[in-house]
């Protein structure tokens, strides 16, 4: 990373200046070497970061300075389901087409690639994982029993959830709670980690796209997660009640659950440790 050019030059790449998970684009040291780089005209790769407007803008100014034997990438990380999608979300779908239809993308790397989804044979999923070197220390001793801390996004599934939670378990006291908004979370950062990893059992369900932070984090901390299985070809993907728990679409077992594993607390903790064991062999 520490040879990547990005263009236009963002600061939050190589100044820390922002909490997690804000700071995650950030790259360790590489503030002088962002400027040095740049001095490089001899690339292996080019990648288009984001379906945003100013990655594909930026994209189609430089195509006819990217030497023909250089291969291209772009890395969908949007909640779309077919490849650039999220464009039509910013309005300006037809910078898809339009960029390729002067140089298209050798490798397309999607977050969002539905299991029953049918691909060009150059385009993989890839989904968000997580950067260990983003821990802090974490702390030993678990306070909440259960705990789903989260926006209400991507339709009503958050919300029945949060209805069948919020007055179970100690869910109302440690803030399991509707009408959440990000910006107003009173766990930010480094501390938001080291709750998680404070909670006996964390919940995890879809938000604007299947696959979320949370469905990392958890076990990155090495905490127990129940969550919705995502319905995304995702390789190496954590097992059933080996690695995390997966719970019914319908929420009919979710509280039966929430209180199985509260009650067996040595299988709760012997999974945990499988799935945060297994995280960190993921080969991402």
């Amino acid at each position: 990373m520490q040879n990547v050019v990005d263009v236009k030059w963002n600061k939050k790449f190589h100044i820390n200046y922002k909490k997690y998970p804000k700071n995650l684009g950030h790259i360790k040291n590489s503030l002088f070497s962002s400027f040095f780089n740049r001095l490089n005209s001899n690339y292996d790769a080019v990648i288009v970061g984001a379906s945003k407007v100013d990655c594909f803008e930026e994209y189609i100014k430089i195509i006819p300075h990217i030497d023909k034997n250089i291969p291209v990438i772009f890395i969908d990380g949007g909640d779309g389901y077919e490849v650039g999608s999220d464009l039509g979300g910013f309005g300006r779908p037809e910078l898809y087409e339009q960029s390729q239809k002067i140089r298209p993308f050798d490798y397309i790397f999607k977050r969002e690639y539905l299991i029953d989804a049918t691909h060009d044979n150059n385009i993989f999923p890839l989904q968000i994982s997580f950067r260990l070197d983003s821990l802090p220390k974490l702390p030993s001793e678990k306070i909440y029993d259960v705990s789903f801390w989260a926006v209400e996004t991507g339709g009503e599934i958050r919300t029945k959830v949060l209805k069948l939670l919020e007055n179970k378990f100690d869910c109302s006291a440690n803030g399991t709670k509707r009408n959440q908004k990000f910006s107003k979370y009173s766990r930010k950062g480094s501390f938001y980690l080291e709750e998680l990893k404070r909670c006996k059992i964390v919940i995890n369900f879809r938000g604007g796209g299947w696959d979320t932070m949370r469905y990392w984090e958890v076990p990155a901390v090495g905490s127990l997660m129940i969550t919705q299985k995502p319905q995304l070809n995702i390789p190496n993907n954590f097992e059933d009640k080996k690695h995390v728990v997966y719970c019914k679409d319908d929420l009919s077992d979710l509280e039966e659950l929430c209180q199985y594993y509260l009650d067996n607390e040595e299988e709760r903790e012997k999974i945990a440790l499988a799935g945060k064991k297994t995280f960190r062999r993921i080969p991402y």
